[in-house]
């Protein structure tokens, strides 16, 4: 018995759509309930009063800090690495192109231990920088290269695949009036790109900063030295909840603008196109 054709059309098709509408309820209140629930967990007076506190300072400077001079280093190498991987053929390229995904899907904890293991005092490398009285596990600079191991991926994979989809005929036009391949790549793909590499930018910048397990591994927790935001959140989860919350919540803001920043710029990139 076929009992859809007993149902007329019109009302299959709201039956359709209620259960859609149902469905998208359930997803969007599932993911957005969490959140919510932490602004109802605070006041505003309470959370600008949080926002004195100097530890919520310290590590809101240091999370932007490192995340600043980790983007600027993924940019300045990935962006003619993507180019170059990109545009070459080479024997082991796929075995590249999964090697540069691996931190995507590697858990966090994994890739700071595995940070540790090389760069260490005792590492495979980390004991030579030790004879020469360089420290790099628990320090600064460790956090900064446990954010551009996790997250440069996201703007490398990015700015491969805006160059490998570019019309090469921009180029081979330039190359033609006589500009060179240097010059090419910086006066007409850049800036073609450019919308392109700036979300990945955006992407890799918030990946960055919300950047906890390979930090805890491989920097420690240290106020003031290796304390990110992420790593504060968890300090306060043990010792002080409203300033975990706090913190929390201004990571939530700073993730839902990048995510919107990203959304507006893809949004344009099409537009002019």
């Amino acid at each position: 018995m076929n009992l859809s054709g007993s149902i007329p059309e019109p009302y299959r098709n709201r039956i359709a759509y209620i259960g859609a509408g149902i469905l998208i309820l359930i997803v969007t209140l599932y993911l957005t309930l969490p959140i919510i629930a932490l602004f109802f967990r605070t006041t505003p007076d309470l959370f600008l009063e949080s926002l004195k506190n100097p530890q919520v300072i310290s590590a809101l400077w240091l999370s932007f800090f490192t995340s600043t001079i980790s983007l600027a280093v993924v940019i300045l190498v990935g962006t003619p690495f993507a180019y170059v991987h990109s545009r070459s053929a080479y024997p082991g390229k796929i075995i590249v192109d999964t090697l540069i995904d691996l931190p995507l899907v590697l858990p966090p904890a994994v890739a700071g231990f595995a940070l540790l293991v090389l760069y260490g005092r005792m590492g495979l490398l980390g004991r030579y920088f030790n004879m020469l009285g360089i420290s790099i596990a628990f320090t600064t600079l460790a956090v900064i290269m446990a954010q551009i191991f996790v997250a440069s991926p996201f703007y490398i994979r990015q700015a491969k695949s805006l160059f490998e989809q570019f019309d090469r005929n921009f180029e081979n036009t330039a190359r033609t009036l006589g500009a060179s391949k240097v010059r090419t790549f910086l006066t007409v793909t850049l800036p073609l790109t450019a919308g392109g590499l700036v979300s990945g930018a955006v992407m890799t910048f918030g990946r960055a900063l919300g950047e906890f397990g390979a930090t805890i591994m491989f920097a420690g927790n240290l106020p003031g030295v290796t304390q990110t935001m992420p790593l504060a959140v968890y300090v306060g989860m043990e010792s002080n909840f409203t300033m975990g919350l706090t913190i929390s919540i201004l990571l939530v803001i700073i993730s839902f603008a990048i995510m919107i920043s990203v959304r507006f710029l893809l949004k344009k990139e099409v537009w002019h196109a």
